[in-house]
């Protein structure tokens, strides 16, 4: 991983901040993206990287933030998606808007970054990596919206997977638990919703940001480069183990 360079989208959020940290610390180079340009100004000066103000739902947003990682570093290795958001609600009780919403956050931009990464790492190879949710990979009441969108993150990346590997093109998924992070903030500074979550995972905590960026760092790094086409649940168990 030293001396690549990455497009990190989500770079200010609770995981991706957490992924560029650990990358700027194995010698990595990083074009940050995300939408608070205040965010991402303080993370820029902090890892002495270049960032740039993106709506990640737009393919030409992610071009141009791919372009930008070429001009700053000379090459271009792999993407991540590490934006999210989070929709407890059962469908009957979910407006269509708020879950348009949460397919425009979660999967449009998942789609964009496909797009603009398989386009930009056809003729050398790379890595892209998404985010999913346990949520997508196991039934959790009231998590209609939010695992139908990661779910269709998950398709989309087995399919990019298929579509591109001849290409030298790697497409892999994390599917993280209940992470603390500032996006899960409604839940985690409820004591009783925080119980509540933590009994659902079999290790009995939530993960730390930490956690689920060494799993995206890992399929990022190009010494794994006979993984693709895999969903790795880093989530405690919660979409595989019961312990009662």
């Amino acid at each position: 991983m030293k001396d690549h360079a990455y497009v990190i989208l989500g770079a200010t959020g609770g995981i991706g901040s957490a992924l560029c940290r650990r990358i700027t610390g194995r010698g990595g180079q990083l074009l940050l993206a995300a939408r608070d340009e205040a965010k991402l100004a303080a993370l820029g000066e902090e890892l002495g990287a270049p960032y740039m103000a993106v709506d990640a739902a737009e393919p030409a947003d992610v071009k141009a933030a791919i372009e930008r990682c070429k001009e700053a570093h000379g090459r271009f290795d792999g993407i991540v998606n590490s934006v999210g958001s989070i929709l407890l609600r059962p469908a009957h009780m979910t407006k269509v808007e708020d879950f348009d919403a949460t397919v425009r956050t979660n999967l449009r931009s998942a789609f964009a970054t496909v797009h603009a990464g398989a386009a930009a790492l056809r003729r050398g190879g790379g890595s892209i990596v998404l985010v999913s949710t346990a949520a997508a990979r196991t039934g959790l009441p009231n998590h209609e919206a939010i695992a139908a969108a990661k779910a269709g993150v998950q398709g989309l990346a087995l399919s990019a997977a298929a579509t591109y590997a001849p290409q030298g093109i790697r497409v892999n998924v994390v599917a993280p638990g209940l992470v603390d992070t500032p996006l899960a903030a409604p839940i985690t500074s409820s004591e009783k919703a925080l119980e509540t979550s933590r009994a659902m995972h079999a290790l009995g905590r939530i993960g730390e940001p930490d956690e689920v960026a060494s799993a995206i760092e890992w399929m990022l790094d190009p010494g794994q480069g006979w993984v693709t086409g895999q969903v790795l649940g880093v989530d405690g168990g919660l979409s595989s183990a019961r312990t009662r």
